[in-house]
């Protein structure tokens, strides 16, 4: 038998161009989105977008708004302490196993990744940058061998991309963040595994430590409305 492929649903695209919207943060934090009026401005009924709502709040970027519709759910600073905690362990993980299982593709490979990251550095661009950022690491997932590994961390990233927005084009952290990527591929070709997961927990934990106190200093001084911590 043959695979079929269906198209994507009404709900699922709709869902989609609402999700690209606060994720390249075109839509901000606390926007209102009034069902009748996303409905229109897309040319569909209302039933896609009721769909699209439910699963973007189950999803943690939407939730009610008082009165009419949903509002943008604002970035959570313990929301991303808890995700970049996981996330360290996810990728300490992973670069351990890739230095043990993937060293021979990491030196094929892994070069021109960096490259693909330097150049978006050198062009600003921010869309390429994460995305370029994603590459990356998804690569390592997938040359440590446990593809459970990407798995588990796949609803994580679009939160990720989210706010990695925030993060990247300020000051020298694109620079950093790359030199920080080269130490890790590094270490992975060489098979120092013990090496590799050290690099990558602190790489993920220095982003995390600049992300949080970049929201703090923003909290403080009004500029950033953040959900209270649940």
């Amino acid at each position: 038998m043959r695979t079929l492929t269906a198209p994507p649903s009404m709900s699922e695209q709709v869902y989609q161009e609402i999700l690209g919207e606060i994720v390249s943060g075109r839509l901000p934090q606390n926007a209102r989105l009034i069902q009748e009026d996303v409905a229109r401005d897309l040319g569909v009924s209302r039933h896609p977008v009721q769909q699209a709502f439910i699963l973007l709040r189950n999803q943690g970027f939407v939730r009610e708004a008082p009165g009419r519709g949903v509002e943008v759910t604002p970035i959570d600073i313990e929301f991303v302490r808890n995700l970049y905690e996981i996330r360290a362990a996810a990728e300490g993980l992973a670069c351990s196993l890739a230095a043990n299982r993937g060293a021979d593709k990491a030196a094929k490979h892994g070069a021109k990744l960096i490259e693909e990251g330097r150049k978006a550095e050198r062009e600003c661009s921010v869309s390429k940058l994460i995305n370029a950022d994603v590459k990356f690491h998804e690569f390592l997932y997938e040359i440590s061998g446990n593809k459970l590994i990407k798995e588990m961390t796949q609803p994580y990233w679009l939160h990720l991309r989210r706010l990695m927005g925030e993060v990247l084009m300020r000051d020298e952290t694109p620079r950093r963040i790359w030199d920080q990527h080269q130490e890790i591929l590094d270490s992975v070709i060489e098979g120092d595994a013990s090496k590799a997961e050290k690099l990558a927990r602190l790489h993920i934990s220095r982003t995390a430590e600049v992300f949080v106190a970049r929201l703090e200093k923003q909290r403080s001084h009004g500029n950033f409305a953040l959900a209270s911590s649940t």
